[in-house]
């Protein structure tokens, strides 16, 4: 009269234990993929990745770059605000610091006074206290002078990216990350040494960190797509340079 019903018992038992087993399984097997819950963009090719982050920077309407860029043999801390209208935000280069702000076309330079002072040029044109009369105010700066394009450039969203987001080499996808505490894959040329790219694997897959190759620099980019205010100083505050800037 018993046997049955523990036979039966027990061939519950035995189901309900393989059901948890297999449910068990299928939990783990998801905590080990390293795309679950991502954009996707890990499972792609190296050269699909870069296609995609290079897209979804050029399709941004804004972005924030920050770190440093080693060119012409000086090296260069930016911290700049892009967006296609032009960029606003600081450069520093040979210890110096100086204010950078592009409206359209118009481009302006904000610096101290000894940024000035150091100019023989300013000295010859405002006199003695040419670092005074300057410090802190926007000067324009003339399209035709030799520093407008050299300048302009760290102003230009579209042609900043594209200078920078360059791997060299055979690419490769690397290590997963985090940066900025978004998710991403590494991208890399020559297993690095033509550069290394983070991607994020979290919703756009915008590019989040660049480490340049040859060590010519480290870059964070942030703030995709969050807009700012970009507007052309007021005339109070700025000031007729001349003709042509000094070398900065």
């Amino acid at each position: 009269m018993t046997a049955f019903p523990l036979a039966r018992r027990t061939r519950r038992t035995l189901l309900v234990g393989a059901m948890c087993t297999g449910l068990a399984a299928g939990l783990a097997a998801c905590g080990d993929d390293p795309d679950a819950g991502t954009n996707g963009v890990g499972r792609l090719e190296p050269g699909s990745i870069r296609s995609r982050t290079v897209e979804a920077a050029r399709s941004a309407d804004a972005v924030r770059l920050a770190g440093t860029v080693v060119s012409g043999g000086k090296t260069y801390r930016l911290d700049m605000r892009l967006k296609d209208e032009g960029g606003t935000g600081s450069v520093t280069t040979g210890g110096t610091t100086f204010g950078l702000l592009r409206v359209d076309e118009h481009l302006y330079l904000k610096a101290g006074a000894d940024f000035w002072s150091h100019s023989d040029d300013a000295g010859a044109r405002h006199g003695a206290g040419a670092g005074d009369a300057l410090d802190g105010k926007y000067v324009k700066v003339p399209a035709g002078d030799p520093s407008y394009k050299r300048l302009s450039t760290f102003t230009d969203k579209d042609v900043l990216l594209d200078g920078l987001l360059t791997l060299h080499g055979t690419l490769a996808k690397g290590e997963r990350g985090t940066s900025a505490g978004v998710r991403t894959i590494a991208l890399t040329g020559d297993d690095g040494s033509g550069g290394t790219l983070d991607v994020s694997l979290e919703g756009t897959a915008y590019p989040m960190r660049l480490e340049r190759a040859g060590g010519a620099g480290t870059l964070q980019l942030t703030e995709w797509g969050k807009d700012f205010a970009l507007d052309e100083p007021t005339s109070a505050d700025t000031v007729d340079y001349g003709k042509q800037l000094p070398e900065s």
